[in-house]
């Protein structure tokens, strides 16, 4: 077992309990910010993290951070900035187009100041930066790589001091590049299954129950 503070709440937990495991493991309610457990997107479980011995705080996923000694946790509200990018993907022509569209939907993609402070607020390591700047080249393509494993938990955005919202940026290069060419079939099936009702959550799924 091990003591730490979750939320200014002393807390204690088997060492092998994620943070989001330990909190309900000492018997707190989780009521926001739980993506994985039918409340908003995979990703919302974003919290600050300070190690025993360190001053740097760090931010992680709750969902896939073990919890250690000493450890002190707060979770983040899903702030966002108040201007949206909004488009329709019917409305976004064919391929010939992608680049100038992008340039229009998202403008301040091209004022990236190569901060670096993206790559350090993402909590699954990805070179946000770098897919910023690969989109606005006009290489689709690498970009929507770069955000594949985005959880969308909106850090980046919180972090760009120009406003960019990475994440919403790629999640548009992926949707993009999807609109213009064949749909994976393992997809078409998977959702074809959501449609039947035939998708069920299995609640004995290794690391689905908190430990006893």
């Amino acid at each position: 077992m091990v003591r730490l503070s979750i939320e200014g709440r002393e807390l204690e937990a088997p060492a092998t309990c994620s943070i989001l495991q330990a909190f309900v493991h000492a018997g707190q309610t989780l009521v926001e910010g739980v993506g994985c457990m039918g409340q908003g997107v995979c990703g919302s479980c974003r919290v600050m993290v300070r190690r025993s011995g360190e001053q740097e705080v760090k931010t992680v996923l709750a969902c896939e951070t073990r919890v250690e000694a000493g450890m002190q946790v707060a979770f983040l509200d899903y702030l966002t900035t108040p201007a949206r990018h909004v488009y329709r993907m019917e409305d976004l022509g064919d391929s010939w187009q992608a680049l100038s569209t992008m340039s229009e939907i998202f403008p301040e993609a091209s004022h990236c100041r190569h901060c670096s402070g993206c790559d350090r607020a993402c909590p699954k390591g990805l070179e946000v930066q770098r897919g910023v700047n690969l989109a606005v080249e006009g290489r689709l393509d690498a970009a929507s790589q770069v955000f594949d494993e985005c959880v969308m938990c909106n850090l980046c955005t919180l972090a760009c001091p120009e406003h960019i919202r990475p994440n919403h940026l790629g999640l548009f290069v992926r949707r993009m590049i999807a609109a213009h060419s064949l749909r994976p079939a393992n997809l078409v099936r998977r959702l074809q299954q959501i449609e039947r009702g035939e998708m069920e959550i299995d609640f004995d799924a290794p690391g689905a129950q908190p430990p006893r």
